[in-house]
């Protein structure tokens, strides 16, 4: 019999994406699925909202909690409650292609026990253009993470069980970046393996509370993760420890430009720099920031245009 794949499911007031996202869970090409749908206290319950999706050849649970406690804290609620082999994640936003978990499980059983985690590619829709992200890191990536490398958000993520209670759960004190966080401590742990084709599909043109709350990941999500990492980076050597700071910082000062705090992504920008140069890419991004929104608003219009063609 094939390997029961429990599939996480957070949701939060989104009733028609949720629809959606439940629908490609139920169009998988993989037929041995529990769906765990978590209500996080929406003002509609889950139950409800899904009365008339078909949900035939699906072992579904709902769980409702009492009081609205975050997408961490609901996943944590949903992996404890889990019994497959595997656990996948789908958030009520996104949707995933027929055959992204055959895809993921049959990655597991041809490569190495090694191999704890493995994600797909992904296709982003925003407004007015797609593009798509295929990482290809694989094997032992913690010195990459630490260094910056992107892999996938949970959407397109596979994790072996055993791994998860090796590791331990996602930290709920992280408001943002906790896929980064959790997925630094599960590579100490197990090898990750990548399926390049762009099973998942991530909506992004709404709003992302969690991407876009730029305030909290400085004043939260940056400092606590520079306190309880740094430490693990120093011990691969300063380049890593420095790599680590660069690369948070950078992603800080991306957030710091969506939200229109210019200052401080240009003040982080520098940051980034003094403890990684090298980087063009940064040194561009700085640039574009000097103007504040009348040098940044262009730029982002032609990368725009770029993906479109």
């Amino acid at each position: 019999m094939s390997p029961l794949v429990s599939v996480v499911l957070p949701t939060y007031g989104r009733p028609d994406r949720l629809r959606c996202a439940v629908d490609s869970v139920a169009s998988q090409t993989y037929d041995n699925i529990q769906l765990i749908i978590v209500d996080d206290h929406s003002p509609t319950p889950s139950e409800e909202v899904l009365d008339d999706v078909s949900l035939d050849g699906l072992v579904v649970e709902h769980i409702r909690h009492e009081v609205n406690q975050g997408a961490n804290a609901a996943r944590n609620t949903g992996i404890r409650a889990s019994d497959g082999d595997f656990v996948a994640f789908l958030d009520d936003d996104d949707e995933w292609k027929p055959e992204k978990i055959q895809r993921q499980v049959e990655t597991f059983q041809s490569t190495s026990d090694r191999v704890g985690f493995v994600y797909t590619g992904t296709e982003y829709h925003y407004d007015g253009y797609t593009r798509t992200v295929a990482n290809t890191n694989r094997g032992d990536v913690t010195k990459a993470i630490l260094a910056g490398a992107s892999f996938a958000q949970f959407s397109a993520v596979m994790v072996r069980q055993s791994i998860i209670e090796e590791t331990g759960l996602p930290d709920e004190e992280f408001p943002s970046w906790q896929d980064r966080e959790w997925y630094l401590r599960l590579s100490l742990h197990c090898e990750f393996e990548p399926v390049p084709e762009p099973l998942t599909v991530r909506h992004r043109d709404g709003d992302d509370a969690i991407s876009t709350n730029y305030e909290e990941k400085r004043d939260v999500s940056y400092p606590l993760f520079l306190e309880k990492h740094r430490p693990l980076a120093a011990t691969f050597g300063r380049r890593y420890e420095w790599a680590l700071i660069a690369s948070l910082s950078e992603s800080l000062a991306g957030a710091a430009v969506k939200n229109g705090y210019y200052s401080d992504a240009r003040k982080y920008y520098l940051k980034s720099l003094a403890y990684g140069p090298l980087s063009t890419s940064r040194w561009a991004n700085f640039l574009v920031t000097l103007g504040g929104r009348y040098s940044h608003r262009p730029a982002s219009k032609l990368a725009r245009t770029l993906f479109n063609d």
